[in-house]
Formats: C-alpha cells, sequence, structure tokens
C-alpha cells in the first residue's frame, strides 16, 4: 500500500470529476507541473490505486426504464461459485458482498418491468445457492461526480 497525500487525493479527485482531463488540466488544478501530475498517475496506476478509466452514462437515456437493488440471503460458502454465475448477467452493473441482513447486493438494470421480472426471477433466483431475494425498485437515482 501506498501513502497518499493531499495532492494524490485530489489528482483522484480531479480525475474522478473528468478522467478525459489532460495532463495540464489536472496539473493546473492542484497547483503541480505537468511532469509531476504524469508521474503521480504512473504511481497511483502502478500501486493499483487507479485500476482503470471509465464513462458514465443515463440509465433511461440507454432504454434502462426499470432499475433495482436486488438484495440476496446465499448458503455459506458459496460466494465463489454466486459471484461467478452474477458476473455472466448483463444487466448486473454492481455487485457486493456486504454483512448484515443479506449478504450480497446487486444492481440491476432492465429495459422495463418485464425485463426486470426476468431478470430476477429466471437468471437470479435460478442461481441454486441463493436462498433468497428481495426486491427494492428506484423510481430515481443520482452519481456523485
Amino acid at each position: 500500500m501506498i501513502a497518499l497525500d493531499d495532492t494524490d487525493r485530489a489528482i483522484l479527485e480531479e480525475l474522478r470529476r473528468d478522467a478525459r482531463s489532460s495532463m495540464t488540466a489536472i496539473a493546473d488544478a492542484v497547483h503541480i507541473s505537468r511532469a509531476g501530475a504524469h508521474a503521480r498517475i504512473k504511481r497511483l496506476t502502478d500501486a493499483g490505486v487507479i485500476t482503470g478509466y471509465t464513462v458514465r452514462t443515463d440509465p433511461v437515456l440507454l432504454g434502462h426504464h426499470a432499475s433495482a437493488y436486488v438484495t440476496l440471503a446465499i448458503e455459506q460458502a458459496t460466494w465463489q461459485a454466486v459471484s461467478d454465475r452474477l458476473r455472466a448477467i448483463p444487466e448486473i452493473e454492481h455487485m457486493a458482498l456486504v454483512g448484515g441482513d443479506f449478504d450480497v447486493i446487486l444492481l440491476v438494470r432492465a429495459n422495463d418491468a418485464r425485463d426486470l421480472r426476468r431478470i430476477v426471477l429466471e437468471d437470479i433466483q435460478a442461481i441454486p445457492s441463493i436462498r433468497s431475494t428481495r426486491t427494492t425498485l428506484i423510481f430515481e437515482d443520482y452519481t456523485r461526480e
């Protein structure tokens, strides 16, 4: 693990805000040289702090008019097999193993309510180690930039 200073955190915040920012723009925003910004980003990438770059999209404009959080209770010691099966379901946008009243939480994006029903009842609940599911519909969501 590497120690992060305020400049590293500021660089990461700039990249989270806009991963397409130029090296010059990042350097200017955090008040360091372009070479310094480049070296820090390389160090953060080599250390595994930065794992990749992505794009945020609007799920509704992509045709996903039904979204839900689906929580799962699974049989103990089956997480690896369950996660492998869940990763094969393209509509699952995010998956986390958690502690609490349930074991797994999923963010599912579907075309419509009928598609969401199919994903939950036919794809997710078909996995043998899943004991129960609970679906919570999302009416509106927000992602911090």
